[in-house]
C-alpha cells in the first residue's frame, strides 16, 4: 500500500505541509486548478535549515501593485514562524515589523527529480497574499471551491477540510458553522493551502496517510483577543476531531498552525513512529523561522507499506460486569434488552468468581455516545453494583454488503443471503451462507444444511 507518513516533531503549516509534498516529488503543475480560479500564485524556492536543505513555497496575489500601501516593496513586512500561523478566525497582532522568514533566495543540495523553478502566476504584479484578500464566510469558501472544477474526489477533500476547520472555529466563538465568519483561513492563501494540498496529495497517488504525534512548539500568541497559549484554541479543537496525538516543544514559538492541524485531522491516521516502508521517496517542507538547533523542517515520507487493504475503523466502546447471581433466563434475555438501549454486540463469558463461585463475565460493544445508556440497563437487568468501562476506543471491521444467490435445486430455484466481507479497497476475503435461508431450503430440499450454504458461497467466490 503506498503510505505517506508526515514526521510531526516540527509541527506542521498549511505551505510547509505543500513543500514537502513538492520536494518529495508531487508535480507543480497539478495546482494549476488554484492558480486558474484564483488571483494567486505560488513561488516555490530553496533553503537550508540547521543544515537540512528544504523546499519553501510562498504564495502571492497577483491583482496588487508592485507598491503595497505600507510602502514595503513586496506588500509584507512582517513574519510568521511556518507560513500560515496567523490562521485563526481571531485576528493576531500584526503590529510587528520584521522580515519573512520564507525568503527566496535559497540554496538546495538534494534532487528530487524535479525543478523547484516554478512561479504559477496570471502575468500580475505580486504582493504576499499571507493573511490578505477577502475574509470569507465559510459558505463563501464551499462555494469558491465548488467552482474550482476539482475532480470529486480532490473537491470531497478540500470541503472537508474548511469544514473541520469551520466547526473548530464555530466552537471556539460559540457560533454556528454556518455563521462563522473566516479571517485569515478565509484568504486566498489559506485556500490555496488547503486545495493545493489535497491536489498534491491526490497527484502522488497515496492510499494511506500517517502522521506521528504533532509537536505544537510552547509560549503565547497574540490575537485580537489577548494572550493565548500554544497550542492555539483552534488547534485544540482540531486535534479532539483527529486520530493522531499532540506532542508539546520542543522550542518555545507556534509550530502547529489551524491550517496544518485541519489538513492532516482529515487526511492523515495517527501512529507514534515512523512505520516500516520500502521508500520511494522523501521531502522537507520548510517553515520561516530559524530554530537552531532543531532544523525547521516538516518531513514526509513515501513508500510501500507491504500491508494489503485494511479494515475499517470503528469508535466504540466496550462495558462490562461480573455475575455471580443472574439466572439463565435473565442472561439469555440481555441480547434483546441491551440492544434496545444502542448495543452493537453482546458476549456472556464463564468465568471462576469469589470462593470459586462459578459466575459469568458479561462484555458489552456499543458506541461511545451509547455508553452511559447501555450502563445502566445492564445495571437494571441484571442487578449488578457495577458496570467497567474496558478502555477499548475502536475496533477494526470489515465493510460488509449482503448478495442473493440463486440456486437450482431439482428443478426448483431458491434465493439464499450470502454475507461479503472486504477490505477497504473491496477485496473480498470472506463469504458466509445465511445459516436460516439454508435451512429452510434444507428443510424442503432433504439436502444437508451444509451443502446448501456451500453452493451459495461458491457461487459468491465465483462472481468476485
Amino acid at each position: 500500500m503506498k503510505t505517506l507518513a508526515f514526521d510531526g516533531r516540527m509541527g506542521a503549516s498549511g505551505d510547509m505541509i505543500l513543500a514537502a509534498l513538492l520536494d518529495a516529488g508531487a508535480d507543480p503543475d497539478a495546482l494549476e486548478p488554484v492558480t486558474d480560479a484564483l488571483e494567486v500564485e505560488y513561488r516555490i524556492g530553496e533553503t537550508v535549515k540547521s543544515g537540512i536543505s528544504a523546499t519553501t513555497v510562498d504564495v502571492y496575489l497577483t491583482d496588487r501593485d508592485e507598491t503595497a500601501d505600507d510602502g514595503s516593496e513586496d506588500g509584507h513586512s512582517h513574519e510568521h514562524g511556518d507560513g500560515d500561523s496567523h490562521d485563526h478566525s481571531h485576528e493576531r497582532d500584526n503590529g510587528h515589523d520584521h522580515e519573512h522568514g520564507d525568503a527566496d533566495d535559497h540554496d538546495h543540495s538534494h534532487d528530487h527529480n524535479h525543478s523547484h523553478d516554478h512561479s504559477h502566476s496570471h502575468g500580475h504584479s505580486h504582493a504576499h497574499a499571507e493573511g490578505h484578500g477577502p475574509h470569507r464566510s465559510y459558505l463563501e469558501v464551499r462555494e469558491i471551491v465548488e467552482a474550482m472544477g476539482l475532480e470529486s474526489a480532490v473537491e470531497a477533500d478540500a470541503l472537508a477540510i474548511f469544514e473541520l476547520l469551520g466547526e473548530a472555529e464555530a466552537s471556539v466563538h460559540g457560533e454556528s458553522l454556518e455563521e462563522i465568519h473566516f479571517h485569515e483561513v478565509g484568504a486566498d492563501d489559506a485556500i490555496a493551502d488547503i486545495v493545493g494540498a489535497t491536489l498534491l496529495v491526490h497527484d502522488l497517488e497515496i492510499e494511506r496517510i500517517v502522521t506521528t504525534p504533532l509537536a505544537t512548539g510552547g509560549g503565547t500568541v497574540s490575537m485580537s483577543h489577548g494572550e493565548y497559549p500554544v497550542p492555539t484554541p483552534a488547534v485544540v479543537e482540531l486535534a479532539q476531531r483527529a486520530e493522531w496525538s499532540l506532542r508539546g516543544g520542543p522550542v518555545e514559538t507556534e509550530l502547529l498552525t489551524p491550517t496544518g492541524a485541519a489538513i492532516l485531522a482529515h487526511l492523515a491516521d495517527g501512529i507514534e513512529s515512523l512505520p516500516t516502508l520500502d521508500l520511494e521517496g522523501s521531502g522537507y517542507g520548510a517553515g520561516g523561522y530559524d530554530l537552531d538547533p532543531h532544523p525547521n523542517v516538516l518531513r514526509v515520507l513515501v513508500g510501500d507499506s507491504g500491508a494489503r487493504g485494511g479494515l475499517e475503523k470503528d469508535d466504540i466502546a466496550v462495558l462490562e460486569t461480573n455475575l455471580d447471581d443472574a439466572t439463565p433466563e435473565v442472561l439469555g434475555g440481555l441480547q434483546e434488552t441491551l440492544a434496545d438501549a444502542g448495543a452493537r454486540d453482546v458476549s456472556i463469558l464463564p468465568a471462576t468468581m469469589k470462593k470459586s463461585r462459578p459466575g459469568h463475565l458479561v462484555k458489552v460493544i456499543c458506541k461511545p455516545a451509547d455508553r452511559e445508556r447501555v450502563a445502566r440497563a445492564l445495571a437494571e437487568e441484571t442487578g449488578t453494583l457495577g458496570v467497567r468501562d474496558a478502555g477499548a476506543t475502536h475496533r477494526w471491521i470489515a465493510n460488509r454488503e449482503f448478495e442473493t444467490v440463486e440456486l437450482s435445486l431439482e428443478g426448483e430455484t431458491y434465493d439464499v443471503t450470502v454475507k461479503v466481507a472486504s477490505d477497504e479497497e473491496g477485496t473480498v476475503y470472506d463469504v458466509s451462507a445465511e445459516y436460516d435461508d439454508a435451512a429452510t431450503i434444507a428443510a424442503e430440499t432433504g439436502e444437508p444444511i451444509r451443502e446448501i450454504r456451500r453452493l451459495a458461497e461458491h457461487e459468491v467466490h465465483t462472481e468476485h
